[in-house]
């Protein structure tokens, strides 16, 4: 079966860790998959493993952009003559639909959340553009049948990943001593993150660093900010690496679907403090974290108090949530789930 992901760009979020995910597991049950975005780092690694990549420029919703992208799609599509076209995330269905005309190639479209206010016009362009659509957790697919849209839910998974360096070598190279408390915060610098309910947080907490992973428009503003022990880190590719070399995560964003950060938090054992959105609570629901209202910074410092300067708390939370989301999101598991869905869309056996 020839599948084409298509998505805005291959950085470090959560759709793109999925995207690269399913690219590779894909050849196990018969898929040969191709990338068409914007570029990242995920692109890269990927197309060095041989899976075709294609230069889709982000469309930004502006209509030159759109057009421009829905002719490097278009020519994607071209170029590859897939079976089905897997799209990601409302922008890139409306682009993967228009670079489809006038071919038959189903579209089905994986929907990763977008803020409450924006769910009726995300659910206008689905039912124009997707044959089906996936939610990535029950609380995302609740809103969208409000909105008049029906899906499959297909809980996100963790492809695992093991660091590469230790624990030790990466807080060497950071100049961070073995035994200094570590929040870390892997998250775009975007309104959605609420990086700044998280500054305000850690404006109440000392002893330890906070190191925030990841760039966007408002990293100037929150270096401004010049609050007490935080690390801005910029974009890496080394998650694993820094998950490891950290005691807790943390994530304070106004909403989420099923956020991938979680779960590679869960996996590599680190207990996680989140925001109680959408579905962070499902991800969390066996245990592995604890959960605080969205815009408290008061609640989220208490929150990160309790697991920093615990070490034995954060053992055991990090020992359940480790179990957990390896039990309720298997990479395999989900890899079946959307190999079922997209023959039935049209893909050969």
């Amino acid at each position: 079966m020839r599948v084409l992901h298509v998505i805005a760009e291959m950085g470090t979020g959560g759709a793109e860790a999925l995207v690269a995910g399913m690219a590779r597991s894909g050849r196990e049950f018969g898929w040969h998959s191709a990338v068409a975005s914007g570029g990242g780092h995920r692109a890269e690694v990927l197309r060095g493993q041989g899976v075709p990549t294609f230069t889709v420029p982000v469309a930004r919703r502006r209509p030159v952009g759109v057009l421009r992208a829905t002719a490097a799609a278009r020519a994607a599509v071209r170029g590859f003559d897939p079976e089905v076209v897997l799209a990601h995330n409302v922008s890139a269905s409306m682009v993967a639909r228009l670079a489809l005309v006038p071919k038959k190639v189903p579209l089905v479209t994986v929907f990763h959340g977008v803020a409450e206010r924006d769910y009726a016009g995300a659910a206008r362009i689905l039912r124009r553009t997707s044959g089906a659509v996936v939610t990535v957790a029950a609380a995302t697919a609740a809103r969208l049948r409000a909105a008049g849209v029906e899906s499959v839910v297909i809980p996100n998974a963790v492809f695992p990943q093991e660091p590469r360096v230790d624990r030790a070598t990466v807080r060497a190279a950071l100049g961070v001593g073995p035994d200094v408390p570590v929040a870390l915060c892997l998250a775009r610098m975007e309104p959605q993150k609420r990086h700044d309910v998280l500054l305000d947080a850690w404006e109440r907490i000392e002893g330890a660093e906070l190191w925030l992973a990841g760039d966007g428009s408002l990293r100037p503003a929150l270096e401004r900010r010049g609050v007490r022990g935080v690390r801005f880190l910029g974009n890496r590719p080394d998650a694993a690496d820094l998950l490891a070399a950290c005691d807790v995560t943390v994530l304070t964003s106004d909403w989420e679907g099923m956020p991938v950060a979680v779960l590679e938090s869960l996996a590599a054992g680190r207990p996680v403090v989140a925001t109680d959105v959408d579905g962070v609570g499902e991800a969390l629901a066996g245990g592995g974290g604890l959960v605080v209202p969205p815009r408290d910074p008061v609640a989220t410092a208490e929150a990160l108090g309790s697991l920093l300067f615990d070490a034995d708390r954060r053992a055991a939370m990090g020992a359940a949530g480790r179990a957990a989301v390896l039990a309720a999101h298997d990479p395999r598991e989900l890899m079946r789930s959307y190999d079922e869905l997209l023959r039935s869309w049209g893909g050969r056996r």
